[in-house]
């Protein structure tokens, strides 16, 4: 039975086939599908201050009762109201700089500067006598309001103000009520708790990580956490039960604050970020400029709706939340991909941010892959209706295979196809046309003796009204292939059949035409298109693409074969397979040097599986399509990513890491900026050269919501990199989302 015919009984779960050892099919467990339910989507909204830097150099933040958001800066104290998104001055006496912002239960603001103590209440501003300035740290608790600085501690109530008797340091940092009249004071010599009865000090090496103690909070069981060099103490009573350290998740040593969200998660704010520390014992991080205006973290507050409000040394960060479900997310993304990413004629690409990160102006793009990703998006578009049966999903559909269609027509060739094209009177492109001098020539064939120089890689219709990209690359045609294969099963009529069977054959002639390469206009064959056993078989500098590429073509003349009939791609499949060892070859994939290894190859697989296992009708050469598939996806497990996962379910009719997929669906952020990323600066990593031995990677695959913008053709354990300036089409999450919804295992 075929994964086409599995998938289409429309059942609330699926009964999943397995090979079993005697060579026939056995049934699975039945696979309980994932329950689209809602969950919160967090967001970043980024607000600074102004442009004076000292007034985003934020060191304290509150929120009041009527949701205001309250900022000490060392250029003063601001003021946010709800559902503004500027900031305005709060003038105090001598303006100067402030150090803390409070908020009691009466939703009195308490505001510490270098000149003392403020209030405000009732809408009005005042001075409160008695503290000496400066006042650097602020204290709500049931008591009163207190208010510590280097000349001491006071307590403020409505009948007055009380200078209290501590002996401690005067380098206070933060305080925290204990709840029972006491209070607990970080300083940079170690942390105090005073009561009535006296004060003791906790500065031993066996109490805190280190003397020097930043930020606490009581955690929702009377813990306190205590945030400062070294990383977090959890004291229970007087004593450390619990010490957090990058080895528990920390970005780095340099711990700076905590705070309780209304969840009871416990928010650790440091100089690389933030870490959320569930009572569920899971974990997350939140760094970078994705999530961060500075990832110098200085105080965090809550608002009664649990958005999180960060104070860093560049402005403020609100980490939003909604709840969301995936259906949702998808319309989401699907609405930012037809606003952005599909230019003319119907291209799914990239777009370009003039200014880094500002998404109210963008522009389009070109790319060296746009027919690949379009490839993406047909077959996204192909799911779509497969699920829904909506007519745009197969207008789109179609429109999307015309494009591909159309970059081969535009080279007016026998089957050669172009990368992109794009309007001509664009006035910039990626690699312009360029002459190779005989020494910058030299160069290059010493670097790598298969470079072929392109000196016009843009070539202009005659009619004007095309530019278009020669020098096509292997990886543009898998996926063409791929995206081909799943328009002509899951959309196409027969009239559009016809067209896919056209084109299929047209290109499919042109490589057995060219010996299995394809040959741009020039007569040769592009730089990496080359898939003949000449090449890969007997010359030495094709023994790295060997492999990968002798699974490619097997894949396209096997589509060819699979949609014209025509028996002819059959005799050329079986002569690479019978008399050039092309499955022999396919077999060593998994040998192959690490030297030669990239990620790119993992993909390209996976676009070839679903053709070469949905295709092949002999059943000996089917269980070696298999068998190679599992071996593929065992080494690919630990990459959690849904692209491979379902499109496995599709070609063997296995669901595997379905809770991983679907958690990199929620956890994948609505921001598509390709911010810059730098795990390099991270502790609680270590930096290898795994999975692709010439990229700097980390030891722990990243969450999506601090990874680099997703492309699949990306290495997922990538250490650092980005760019700002670039916005990244969704279809990335889209075609997986969908193949999960096709396959049912996304309700």
């Amino acid at each position: 039975m075929t994964c086409q015919l599995l998938f289409s009984y429309g059942l609330s779960f699926f009964l999943f086939l397995r090979a079993d050892p005697a060579g026939g099919e056995r049934p699975a467990p039945p696979v309980v599908p994932y329950a689209d339910r809602a969950f919160w989507q967090e967001t970043h909204e980024a607000l600074p201050v102004g442009k004076n830097p000292d007034d985003n150099q934020v060191r304290s933040i509150a929120v009041d009762g009527q949701a205001a958001v309250w900022i000490a800066t060392a250029g003063g104290v601001f003021r946010k109201p709800v559902g503004q998104t500027s900031w305005s001055e709060v003038p105090t006496a001598d303006k100067g700089p402030a150090y803390a912002v409070e908020t009691d239960a009466q939703s009195t603001v308490w505001l510490g500067t270098w000149n003392g103590l403020y209030r405000y209440r009732a809408a009005r501003l005042e001075k409160v006598p008695g503290p000496a300035a400066p006042i650097s740290v602020l204290c709500a608790a049931a008591e009163g309001v207190y208010a510590l600085g280097p000349n001491g501690v006071w307590l403020v109530t409505d009948q007055g103000c009380q200078k209290k008797d501590y002996a401690i340091a005067r380098s206070v940092r933060d305080a925290v009520s204990d709840g029972q009249g006491g209070l607990w004071v970080a300083s940079d010599v170690g942390v105090y708790h005073c009561t009535a009865a006296g004060v003791r000090q906790l500065q031993e090496k066996k109490d805190l990580l280190s003397a020097y103690a930043r930020g606490l909070a009581l955690d929702s069981h009377q813990k306190l956490w205590v945030s400062g060099l070294g990383g977090v103490s959890i004291l229970g009573g007087l004593s450390r039960e619990q010490a957090l350290t990058p080895e528990q998740g920390l970005p780095t040593v340099f711990g700076t604050c905590v705070q309780r969200a209304p969840d009871s998660t416990m928010w650790v704010g440091t100089e690389a970020g933030v870490v959320r520390y569930r009572p569920d014992g899971r974990r997350s991080l939140l760094f970078s400029r994705r999530w961060l205006l500075d990832d110098h973290v200085r105080d965090i507050a809550f608002d009664k709706a649990g958005n999180a409000w960060i104070a860093t040394d560049k402005g403020v960060s609100a980490i939003r939340r909604q709840a969301m479900t995936l259906a949702q997310k998808a319309d989401f993304f699907y609405d930012v991909l037809m606003k952005r990413h599909i230019r003319e004629p119907w291209i799914a690409g990239q777009c370009r941010l003039p200014v880094a990160g500002d998404l109210t102006r963008w522009e389009p793009e070109d790319d060296d892959n746009d027919g690949e990703y379009t490839g993406n998006y047909l077959a996204m578009e192909a799911f779509r209706y497969a699920v829904t049966q909506r007519p745009d999903a197969r207008e789109k559909a179609a429109r999307a295979f015309r494009f591909l269609k159309l970059l081969q027509e535009v080279t007016g060739t026998d089957g050669f196809f172009a990368r992109t094209i794009v309007p001509a009177r664009w006035t910039t492109v990626h690699d312009g046309n360029r002459h190779y001098t005989d020494r910058q020539l030299a160069d290059e064939l010493v670097k790598e003796p298969r470079f072929k120089p392109v000196t016009v890689r843009w070539h202009q219709l005659a009619d004007g009204k095309w530019l278009w990209k020669g020098d096509t690359s292997s990886d543009e045609l898998c996926g063409h292939m791929m995206g081909y294969y799943f328009y002509y099963e899951l959309v196409a009529d027969e009239a559009e059949k016809r067209l896919v069977r056209q084109q299929v054959k047209r290109i499919a002639d042109h490589l057995i035409a060219h010996d299995f390469n394809l040959v741009d206009v020039d007569g040769k064959p592009t730089r990496w298109a080359v898939w003949s056993p000449e090449q890969l078989n007997r010359h030495p500098e094709w023994a790295p693409d060997r492999h990968q590429n002798s699974m490619e073509i097997l894949a396209f003349m096997k589509l060819a074969h699979h949609v014209t009939g025509e028996a002819t791609y059959e005799q050329h499949y079986l002569r690479l397979i019978e008399k050039e060892g092309y499955l022999d070859n396919m077999a060593r994939i998994s040998e192959q040097n690490p030297a030669w290894f990239i990620y790119f190859d993992v993909m390209l697989s996976a676009y070839c599986y679903p053709i070469l296992l949905g295709c092949e009708k002999d059943p000996r050469r089917l269980a070696f399509y298999q068998k190679h598939m599992d071996e593929w996806f065992e080494r690919r497990r630990g990459d959690h990513n849904p692209l491979i996962n379902f499109l496995y379910a599709y070609s063997r009719g296995k669901a595997e890491e379905l809770n991983h997929s679907a958690e990199f669906f929620r956890d994948t952020p609505l921001d598509l900026i390709d911010w810059p990323i730098d795990h390099t600066k991270r502790e609680d990593i270590r930096l290898v050269r795994k999975p692709v031995l010439d990229e700097l990677q980390v030891s722990e695959l990243p969450p999506p919501s601090i990874r680099l913008t997703i492309r699949w053709d990306k290495n997922p354990w990538t250490a650092a990199g980005g760019d700002p300036h670039k916005e990244r089409e969704p279809v990335f999450w889209l075609l997986p989302y969908w193949m999960g919804r096709y396959l049912k295992l996304i309700q």
